[in-house]
């Protein structure tokens, strides 16, 4: 046990998984938190160990159709119009990574965060009371229509060229695995060496407790400033006072930007606000995780609810829920599963921390590695994060990491 002292600030699945993997290397950790372990995406997300998620939103083309989808009610793309004055200098940049080059840029810099995903929530959880919300199951996707599967090659030509396995099915042959969906499919893609977490709100209430059993702090309280010297961050401002230590560590998701920014890390980032409606107690259940490719959105089995989450919409942080994002995913759930009975409907929404090249940010804030950023994880948040802990851990540890980092330096936003 070494004396330093390392702050994580941020209690998601990114947050918790830093302080697990530094207790583990052997720091004294806490977590500071302004509402607690998983409070925001980390609780909301669709569950899904997304192995293959290593194709961004920014593809060729997007330019052209984002203006119809906008349109378009049954389309998963919204936007909050009054925001879009403030959203357009980010916006800007945002499209303007929306080339092939970026593409294969990002799925050759992502499949080594996420391939080994499942493995890595393994090894997080092992021995612990969250363990038993890990599986290891393949992550479909369900085309209406086979020319509709024929018409998304380009994102599977991206994943076949950095690794990813999958099978594709008829529509059919599914169906005789998992009838939930009749013949909604004509063709299915079961991507495999993936995975679930059964509970995701609750799989990180339970590593955070494990964190705390362990000898770890947790600390209820709101980041406010930061106290800077000379140059370098000195401590965390919160509501409780000042909060210092060795390292910081900020995994802050979408609440990242100022403080990033105020470090020097001048990351153009968006909140890209993404909803889910569950259904309470119903009388079937999906046998895997399902993303429906026409309305971009996920349904997932949860522990006494199904989970129909995904959507794109940009309206910042500040803005309360839309309605039509939930009416979108309860037309389409209810076209799809119509034979579902159950006893109420939850309705959820939350934040996702977007970067203009859809890159999150994993590393150190300067040369003196005073502080860290763990961040910008966009869609796959939940995937990452038990590896992105893992990768600060050795950081701050001094050993070398086992991938090249490169695309998620901090410092390549400092220029800028």
């Amino acid at each position: 046990m070494t004396d330093k002292h390392i702050l994580v600030a941020g209690a998601g699945i990114v947050g918790i998984s830093c302080a697990i993997w530094l207790q583990r290397a052997g720091y004294h950790v806490t977590v500071v938190d302004r509402a607690g372990p998983a409070s925001g995406t980390s609780h909301g997300n669709a569950g899904v160990l997304a192995a293959g998620a290593v194709v961004p939103v920014t593809v060729p083309g997007l330019m052209r159709k984002a203006p119809g989808m906008l349109m378009d009610r049954d389309a998963p793309l919204f936007l909050r119009w009054s925001y879009l004055p403030k959203l357009l200098p980010f916006l800007t940049r945002y499209m303007g990574y929306a080339t092939d080059a970026h593409v294969d840029h990002y799925a050759q810099a992502m499949s080594t965060l996420l391939l080994d995903s499942a493995a890595q929530h393994r090894a997080l959880a092992a021995g612990t009371p969250a363990e038993r919300f890990v599986s290891d199951e393949d992550y479909c996707f369900g085309y209406a229509k086979r020319a509709d599967f024929d018409a998304d090659r380009y994102g599977w030509g991206k994943r076949d060229a950095v690794g990813v396995r999958y099978e594709v099915v008829s529509g059919a042959e599914y169906a005789a695995f998992d009838p939930i969906y009749g013949k909604a499919f004509e063709t299915v893609v079961r991507c495999k060496d993936h995975g679930r977490i059964s509970d995701p709100g609750a799989y990180v209430k339970a590593l955070s407790d494990h964190f705390v059993e362990q000898g770890g702090t947790l600390h209820i309280a709101a980041i406010t400033d930061l106290q800077m010297k000379d140059g370098q961050i000195a401590a965390l401002e919160t509501t409780d006072g000042p909060m210092r230590a060795d390292h910081i560590v900020f995994a802050l998701g979408p609440w990242s930007k100022k403080i990033a920014h105020k470090l020097g890390v001048k990351v153009p980032l968006e909140s890209e606000r993404g909803y889910h409606i569950e259904l309470v107690n119903p009388s079937a259940t999906p046998r895997a995780a399902m993303m429906v490719a026409a309305g971009k959105f996920v349904i997932t089995p949860m522990e006494g609810r199904i989970r129909a989450a995904g959507v794109v919409e940009f309206g910042g942080l500040e803005n309360g829920p839309s309605a039509a994002p939930f009416a979108l995913l309860k037309r389409q759930v209810a076209a799809l599963l119509p034979n579902v009975t159950y006893d109420s409907v939850n309705e959820w929404m939350g934040h996702r921390p977007a970067p203009a090249d859809s890159l999150p940010v994993i590393g150190a804030n300067d040369t003196s590695g005073l502080s860290y950023s763990a961040f910008g994880h966009q869609h796959v948040g939940l995937t990452g994060g038990p590896k992105t802990g893992r990768l600060i851990a050795d950081l701050i540890s001094g050993a070398q990491p086992n991938i090249d980092l490169t695309p998620f330096d901090p410092s390549k936003h400092q220029a800028r």
